[in-house]
Protein backbone atom coordinates (compact mmCIF):
# COMPACT_ATOMS: atom_id res chain seq x y z
CA UNK A 1 0.00 0.00 0.00
CA UNK A 2 0.87 3.64 -0.68
CA UNK A 3 0.02 6.14 0.94
CA UNK A 4 1.54 9.99 1.41
CA UNK A 5 0.61 13.26 2.53
CA UNK A 6 0.82 16.29 0.26
CA UNK A 7 2.44 18.21 2.92
CA UNK A 8 5.26 15.87 3.26
CA UNK A 9 6.02 16.54 -0.85
CA UNK A 10 8.09 19.18 -1.48
CA UNK A 11 7.19 22.55 -2.48
CA UNK A 12 8.39 24.03 -5.30
CA UNK A 13 8.22 26.76 -8.05
CA UNK A 14 7.07 25.09 -11.77
CA UNK A 15 8.75 26.67 -15.11
CA UNK A 16 5.29 28.09 -15.57
CA UNK A 17 5.62 29.94 -11.98
CA UNK A 18 2.70 28.02 -10.20
CA UNK A 19 3.81 26.36 -6.80
CA UNK A 20 3.83 22.66 -6.70
CA UNK A 21 4.05 19.72 -4.47
CA UNK A 22 4.31 16.75 -6.81
CA UNK A 23 2.15 14.48 -5.07
CA UNK A 24 2.66 11.00 -7.50
CA UNK A 25 5.13 10.12 -10.21
CA UNK A 26 5.85 6.56 -11.58
CA UNK A 27 9.76 7.02 -11.87
CA UNK A 28 10.06 9.24 -8.55
CA UNK A 29 8.04 7.23 -6.93
CA UNK A 30 8.41 3.36 -8.08
CA UNK A 31 4.93 3.00 -8.60
CA UNK A 32 3.20 1.11 -11.79
CA UNK A 33 1.04 3.82 -13.07
CA UNK A 34 1.13 6.07 -16.76
CA UNK A 35 0.00 9.63 -14.89
CA UNK A 36 1.70 12.09 -12.86
CA UNK A 37 -0.09 14.22 -9.96
CA UNK A 38 0.80 17.24 -8.84
CA UNK A 39 -0.79 19.57 -6.21
CA UNK A 40 -0.52 23.25 -7.54
CA UNK A 41 -0.84 26.60 -5.96
CA UNK A 42 -1.27 30.26 -7.30
CA UNK A 43 -1.54 32.85 -5.21
CA UNK A 44 -4.62 35.87 -5.40
CA UNK A 45 -4.25 37.89 -8.44
CA UNK A 46 -1.36 36.12 -10.02
CA UNK A 47 -1.35 34.21 -12.90
CA UNK A 48 0.31 31.40 -13.88
CA UNK A 49 3.03 31.30 -17.12
CA UNK A 50 1.91 30.59 -20.50
CA UNK A 51 3.13 27.61 -21.64
CA UNK A 52 2.21 24.18 -23.95
CA UNK A 53 2.51 20.21 -22.48
CA UNK A 54 3.09 17.49 -25.43
CA UNK A 55 0.61 15.89 -23.34
CA UNK A 56 -2.47 15.95 -22.18
CA UNK A 57 -3.63 17.68 -18.76
CA UNK A 58 -6.36 17.36 -16.23
CA UNK A 59 -6.92 19.94 -13.50
CA UNK A 60 -9.43 19.84 -10.41
CA UNK A 61 -9.84 22.63 -8.85
CA UNK A 62 -10.26 22.06 -5.10
CA UNK A 63 -10.22 25.41 -4.12
CA UNK A 64 -10.69 29.35 -4.91
CA UNK A 65 -11.95 30.54 -8.37
CA UNK A 66 -10.07 31.95 -11.70
CA UNK A 67 -10.10 32.11 -15.49
CA UNK A 68 -8.66 29.36 -17.28
CA UNK A 69 -6.89 30.15 -20.79
CA UNK A 70 -6.58 27.68 -23.73
CA UNK A 71 -5.45 28.71 -26.73
CA UNK A 72 -7.61 31.29 -28.20
CA UNK A 73 -10.25 30.58 -25.62
CA UNK A 74 -10.95 31.57 -21.52
CA UNK A 75 -13.62 30.37 -18.99
CA UNK A 76 -14.36 31.09 -15.15
CA UNK A 77 -13.32 28.15 -13.32
CA UNK A 78 -14.13 27.00 -9.69
CA UNK A 79 -13.98 24.72 -6.61
CA UNK A 80 -15.15 21.24 -7.60
CA UNK A 81 -15.02 21.73 -11.78
CA UNK A 82 -12.20 19.62 -13.75
CA UNK A 83 -10.76 21.42 -16.87
CA UNK A 84 -8.97 19.19 -19.57
CA UNK A 85 -6.39 20.53 -21.63
CA UNK A 86 -5.37 18.88 -24.68
CA UNK A 87 -1.63 17.66 -25.79
CA UNK A 88 0.08 20.99 -27.39
CA UNK A 89 -2.28 23.74 -26.28
CA UNK A 90 -1.18 27.09 -25.15
CA UNK A 91 -2.58 27.68 -21.10
CA UNK A 92 -2.20 29.91 -18.26
CA UNK A 93 -4.27 30.21 -15.18
CA UNK A 94 -5.52 33.12 -13.62
CA UNK A 95 -6.44 33.50 -9.99
CA UNK A 96 -8.99 35.76 -10.06
CA UNK A 97 -10.29 35.31 -6.22
CA UNK A 98 -9.18 36.78 -2.81
CA UNK A 99 -8.00 33.24 -1.61
CA UNK A 100 -5.47 31.00 -3.21
CA UNK A 101 -6.34 29.31 -6.36
CA UNK A 102 -5.49 25.45 -5.38
CA UNK A 103 -5.68 22.39 -8.27
CA UNK A 104 -4.69 18.64 -8.42
CA UNK A 105 -2.70 18.66 -11.89
CA UNK A 106 -3.07 15.23 -13.86
CA UNK A 107 -0.18 14.84 -16.62
CA UNK A 108 -0.57 11.66 -18.74
CA UNK A 109 1.30 10.41 -19.90
CA UNK A 110 3.61 11.56 -16.71
CA UNK A 111 5.44 14.96 -16.69
CA UNK A 112 8.52 15.10 -18.17
CA UNK A 113 10.68 18.66 -18.00
CA UNK A 114 11.30 18.40 -21.90
CA UNK A 115 7.55 17.87 -22.88
CA UNK A 116 6.88 21.56 -21.21
CA UNK A 117 7.79 24.70 -23.05
CA UNK A 118 7.33 28.11 -21.77
CA UNK A 119 5.62 30.41 -24.62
Amino acid sequence: MFIKKIKDCKELVAGDKSTLREVLHPIKDNLKIGYSLAYATVKSGEMSLLHKMKTSEVYYVLQGEGVMYIDNESKKVGSGQVVYIPPNSAQKIKNTGHQDLIFLCIVDPAWRKEDEKIV
